[in-house]
């Protein structure tokens, strides 16, 4: 509980407005839902979103600390009210968010707010499984990340360790992760693995594609399978046995074979066509395989998941769709 007193300045405001000024991080809608339950009382009594506050006034807040401070980027999570989440599973250590194309997974130049761990960890913050004022340095944190883009799976640790082990997991090839993606035309053969080395341009957020080692290069090596072609796209099953940038955008273009809407690595005339303006590109598979020790995880040994639907596979490869 804080109390704020109305001085010469902030006399004549309204008064969620001036309680929109004052605490930055509450969002206007949950302003006005502890206004109507009483949780803001002006002079100790009920108050009404729009009188005028005059000088003197005492207004009484019973809201959470942690909305009177500064925004800041580890807090802007409490600026959204409604979390936009589709939650694939969770459990006391895990969650697995179905990030849907278009949304960033951390902050960046274009976007601070609707991000996808901040949507996270309000939704953790409103069930009331994480005080960000009960830890010390802790906050949840994702353990794998992908590209705006790009839809599909991303896990999300809740404690320190889930993330310490899932980081090394990842890390060492642990868990195995299934894309979906539409090409141009059929891969040749219909099922086989792509091998080359990749070179990340920075300043360009993009990669060159080498068959032989060079400088700055690494390696990037993805098993596929075609599921289904059809009019001159084709339904192609991916599976990263390394994880680099860009790697499957980027190895089926330098075969031929580029990603419908992709814009940095596809046919910029046929994404036109079409209308596609992302490439078509889902993490739609996970699994936890962990053949060595796995700790507080290890109940998640070979267990799967798998996203109930994904947008580009239902608009082109329906089953009643004609061919």
């Amino acid at each position: 509980m804080r109390e704020l007193t109305i001085g010469k300045n902030d006399a004549g405001q309204r008064l969620d407005r001036f309680l929109g000024k004052a605490m930055p991080l509450l969002p206007p809608a949950l302003l006005q839902k502890y206004i109507r339950i009483k949780r803001v009382k002006c002079n100790g009594a009920r108050c009404q979103r729009d009188q005028r506050l005059r000088e003197g006034d005492v207004l009484t807040l019973y809201i959470n600390d942690e909305f009177f401070d500064q925004p800041r980027q580890d807090n802007l999570f409490l600026t959204l009210f409604q979390p936009k989440l589709e939650v694939l599973y969770e459990d006391e250590h895990l969650l697995l968010a179905d990030k849907r194309p278009g949304m960033v997974v951390h902050a960046d130049e274009t976007e601070k707010v609707n991000t996808l761990i901040n949507h996270i960890q309000a939704y953790l913050y409103q069930k009331r499984e994480w005080n960000p004022r009960g830890e010390n340095a802790f906050a949840p944190a994702l353990c794998n990340r992908i590209d705006r883009n790009t839809g599909g799976i991303v896990a999300a640790a809740k404690d320190a360790e889930a993330l310490r082990i899932l980081t090394a997991k990842i890390r060492d090839r642990e868990i195995t992760k299934r894309y979906l993606c539409v090409t141009l035309g059929a891969p040749d053969p219909r099922e086989g693995r792509l091998e080359c080395f990749l070179r990340k341009d920075e300043g360009k957020k993009l990669v060159t594609v080498h068959r032989k080692p060079v400088p700055g290069g690494k390696s990037a090596v993805t098993d596929y399978r075609t599921l289904e072609s059809r009019g001159g796209l084709s339904l192609v099953e991916a599976e990263l046995l390394t994880g680099r940038t860009h790697q499957i955008r980027a190895s089926f273009a330098a075969a031929g074979h580029p990603l419908l809407g992709d814009g940095k690595y596809g046919r910029g005339d046929v994404n036109r066509r079409y209308g596609e303006t992302r490439q078509a590109l889902y993490s739609y598979y996970l699994r936890f395989d962990f053949p060595t020790d796995a700790g507080v995880l290890n109940y998640l040994r070979g267990r799967s998941f798998q996203v109930e639907r994904v947008p580009f596979v239902e608009k082109y490869f329906a089953k009643d769709r004609e061919a």
